[in-house]
Parts: structure tokens; C-alpha cells; sequence
């Protein structure tokens, strides 16, 4: 019993001092005393499966991480993963089309913990002709795509602060996850290099900017474009808890006229291609 309870104390304190809370702090937010939470840390009081979750939801664990806390607790694992069109998230699924569609002409995708493309509306083919045929092999990563020198970084016209604002976003997910794949990408990522050997540790100056635009050259025209974040509110399922969906928006009245014109425009046998329908 004392090496259940200590392994189940390691994972609390880790994630405790990954939120940056004190004891104190993360007693009164799970509305247990100190001295019972200190003695769950260091394997001198087992905790009950209801503990675990109580705690898990005041550090805002992962649901995946969850499982592995309750495992060592000697519980069975809450939370199913199952796959995108696994019948239980049909339900689900239909959601994330619908809003992919109604998103057209306009770019959306569904990305998963790991940032594969696992859903999209086929949007704008046309910024897609100059990338690499193995970047758009299945999986595709959208980070991968967006940074790569053989993907669309040579048709981003800011891809420093783009890059910047990546890396940032990437940086917080991995804060909040601890997910060593995510770690693994950051260092691939940043072996890529940005154009004028941008730091990716600055980001863009929120005194001078709202949002930071996606600027990136197309048949029509520079288009920029700012975006947006779906994700589901309190999932019970990995799956659904690791998933967000990415809109992006018009940042100007010459991009809503040159995506209606490249949209109207028929689209090539490559582009046909493009359809990034997830995951092996």
C-alpha cells in the first residue's frame, strides 16, 4: 500500500508544483486541509478514488493523465479514448463537419493533442500547390506544414511573428499537458528557423497588436487572416478532450474578395489531393 500511495502523492505534488501552487493553495481549491493533502503527497494516507478526481480537477489534469493517477491508485481507468469515427462519437463528429463546412470558403481544421490534422473543410486548395508531396502525407501535422521550409513557411509573408506566435501557443500547451511528444515537436519546430534568424522566445508586441495575423501569398493576392479556437466543453472522452477545431478569419476586405474569387475558381487534380483526412 505505501508504494501505491507514494506513486499516487508523486503525480499530485508533480502537478501541483507544474501549476505553481502551493499546498495551501491547492487544499483550499479542492476544499481539503492542508495536513490531509500533505499526507496524500507523501504516501502516508491512500486516497480514495473520488480524491484522486477532486484533486486531478482542481490542477486541471488531463484526462489522459488522469487514468494513468488513477491506475496508480489501484483504480480502473474513467476516461475512454476511442477513435474520431468510433460509433460513440458520431454524435460528436457530425458536430465537428458541420462547423467545418459552414466555415467554406474560408480555412478550418480539426486537430488533435499532437496537432494532426484529423478533419477538414478542404478550404482554399490553391495555398496549398507549392508544399512538399511528403508534408501532406497522412498524418499531417499543422504545425510541421506551417513552419517547414518545404511546406507554406516560404509563402507566409510574416513568418517570423507567426512563428513567434506558434512557438508561444506551443509553449503554453506543453505547460499545461506535459506532454513529451509536444516537447519533441517544439525542439523539430525550432530547427527549422525563421527568416531573418528570429528568436522564437519573442513574440509580437501586444502594445501594437490585437491579434496576429496569418499572412500567406495566393494566386489572388496577399490573404490575412486572424483565428480562432473550438474546443468541447467538459468532455468525458480523450479523444473529444484533446480535440480543437481551428477557424480562420478574414483579417481584411481584400481578403474576403480574393478568397471569393480563388474559391470560385475550379480546383486542379493536385488539390483534389489536399483533403487531410486524418489519421492512420
Amino acid at each position: 500500500m505505501s508504494e501505491v500511495t507514494s506513486l499516487v502523492g508523486d503525480h499530485i505534488r508533480l502537478w501541483r508544483q507544474r501549476r505553481r501552487l502551493s499546498q495551501l493553495e491547492l487544499a483550499l481549491e479542492a476544499e481539503i486541509s492542508t495536513r490531509h493533502l500533505s499526507f496524500v503527497e507523501t504516501g502516508r494516507a491512500a486516497p480514495s478514488r473520488g480524491m484522486i478526481l477532486t484533486l486531478s480537477e482542481a490542477l486541471k489534469i488531463p484526462l489522459r493523465e488522469q487514468n494513468v493517477i488513477l491506475m496508480a491508485g489501484g483504480f480502473a481507468p474513467m476516461f475512454p479514448e476511442r477513435p474520431l469515427d468510433a460509433p460513440e462519437l458520431s454524435s460528436a463528429r457530425a458536430a465537428i463537419d458541420i462547423v467545418l463546412q459552414s466555415h467554406l470558403p474560408y480555412p478550418a481544421f480539426a486537430v488533435d493533442r499532437r496537432w494532426r490534422i484529423v478533419a477538414s473543410n478542404r478550404a482554399l486548395p490553391q495555398i496549398y500547390e507549392a508544399v512538399a508531396p511528403e508534408i501532406l502525407r497522412p498524418p499531417v501535422n499543422a504545425l510541421r506544414l506551417s513552419l517547414h521550409p518545404n511546406g507554406m513557411a516560404p509563402c507566409i509573408l510574416n513568418l517570423d511573428e507567426w512563428r513567434a506566435h506558434i512557438f508561444a501557443r506551443l509553449r503554453e500547451q506543453i505547460a499545461v499537458s506535459a506532454d513529451p511528444s509536444l516537447s519533441e515537436l517544439y525542439a523539430e519546430l525550432r530547427l527549422y528557423g525563421g527568416r531573418h534568424g528570429h528568436d522564437p522566445m519573442i513574440g509580437t508586441d501586444p502594445r501594437t497588436s490585437t491579434v496576429v495575423p496569418f499572412r500567406v501569398t495566393s494566386p489572388a493576392g496577399p490573404l490575412a487572416f486572424f483565428t480562432t479556437t473550438m474546443v468541447f466543453g467538459t468532455p468525458l472522452d480523450i479523444t473529444l478532450s484533446e480535440l480543437a477545431v481551428e477557424f480562420f478569419f478574414p483579417a481584411d476586405p481584400e481578403t474576403i474578395a480574393r478568397v471569393a474569387s480563388l474559391a470560385n475558381q475550379t480546383i486542379t487534380a493536385k488539390s483534389e489531393l489536399m483533403t487531410f483526412d486524418v489519421i492512420d
